[in-house]
């Protein structure tokens, strides 16, 4: 397993060395190291670590015995963060600058965790904060279990200090400035530095395998995450019961008997068609309704049971008229409203269309949400 650094950097390219520095200690060697900056950033970075035998890196390996060979880092592993023209950014100082940078990030982490070889350590200790925050974004979209999110803690007094590049063997006096900005010098063996391990979280492994042909803007990729389950509405006809977003509503027999008839007339469209949305072909108007009494009666007596129809009133659910049918039509949409809410309402009530004498009714749901059990 190869591991890869994928660090982040400003102005202070000693960060790369410290991280270093704390892998090695760690027992977690890296085989390559890649850093996304700026422009100013990546001259700090061929200046400071590799400017020849004299850059820190360097001595640094050279000091704790680390073959340079083992190591792929040098300038083609540099990449600074370009605009829209590919011209190199000096700094993040505005929301575009901060697109660019999170593109980058995005595009380096895709490309360093597709193979199942390798291990990605993360570094957000460098740069501006935004430069964290998208590297952290980056690794939760693409990391895997093997890839780590690291920070690290630097004593605050070596932290800001241009002279300190890591922890040498041997200690040495250097100095440093307080809090007032007044020198005073100490032992860089004093200087604790300390790797941060970040628990994240990934949705690498929610993301289609078409999302992972390639680096995708952070919209697409959470806007895949958003993936609502059709609600589908049940009309259960055994248990007298509506079912929609998980909550159920307890209908009185007659109410349900009408409302289970406009729930068939829209399952049982012939139109075939991949939506209802704007078709409204199985509404019926009073006459066609009136013209299924028998239907209607027939799913009272399946859901009521017991009670003879010849008991009943002959101005009720057996015997449909404008009056008793609005009457139905209103207090199922006020049982429906109550429980389900206005916003479900729209696609859940016998709504109308047309205008009086041709007003029609029926469900605007589409048909394939719709369930009838019997």
């Amino acid at each position: 397993m190869n591991n890869i650094l994928l660090a982040v950097t400003g102005l202070s390219p000693q960060v790369i060395t410290e991280t270093l520095f704390a892998l090695h200690q760690n027992k977690q060697p890296v085989q390559a190291i890649h850093v996304i900056t700026s422009r100013d950033g990546k001259e700090r970075i061929y200046a400071e670590l590799l400017g020849g035998n004299n850059g820190h890196y360097y001595l640094y390996l050279k000091e704790y015995e680390i073959d340079s060979s083992t190591i792929d880092f040098g300038h083609h592993n540099i990449h600074v963060i370009t605009d829209g023209h590919g011209i190199e950014i000096s700094d993040i100082t505005d929301e575009s600058d901060n697109e660019h940078l999170l593109k980058k990030c995005l595009e380096l982490s895709f490309d360093f965790t597709k193979s199942p070889e390798t291990s990605v350590f993360f570094s957000i200790a460098g740069g501006r904060k935004t430069m964290s925050s998208c590297l952290t974004l980056a690794a939760q979209m693409y990391g895997r279990p093997q890839d780590r999110l690291y920070h690290m803690l630097v004593s605050p007094e070596f932290e800001s200090n241009r002279d300190f590049f890591y922890p040498p063997k041997k200690s040495k006096t250097i100095e440093l400035k307080d809090n007032q900005g007044q020198p005073f010098f100490k032992e860089t063996s004093f200087a604790q530095i300390n790797l941060v391990h970040i628990p994240f979280v990934s949705i690498r492994g929610q993301l289609s395998d078409n999302l992972l042909k390639g680096p995708q803007d952070p919209g697409t990729l959470m806007l895949s995450l958003v993936r609502e389950d059709k609600n589908h509405l049940i009309v259960n006809m055994v248990s007298g019961k509506i079912i929609y977003k998980t909550l159920e509503l307890d209908l009185m027999p007659a109410r349900m008997a009408v409302y289970a008839f406009f729930a068939i007339q829209k399952k049982n469209c012939s139109k075939d068609m991949k939506t209802c949305r704007n078709c409204d072909d199985c509404f019926l108007d009073v006459q066609s309704i009136y013209a299924k009494q028998d239907e209607i009666t027939n799913l009272y007596k399946r859901i009521s049971g017991s009670r003879p129809l010849d008991e009943m009133s002959d101005t009720g659910i057996t015997n449909l008229s404008a009056d008793n049918f609005n009457m139905y039509k209103g207090k199922i949409k006020s049982d429906l409203l109550g429980r389900f809410g206005p916003f479900s309402l729209k696609e859940l009530e016998i709504a109308s269309v047309g205008t009086r004498p041709n007003t029609r009714y029926g469900i605007l749901m589409d048909k394939s949400k719709i369930q009838i059990t019997f």
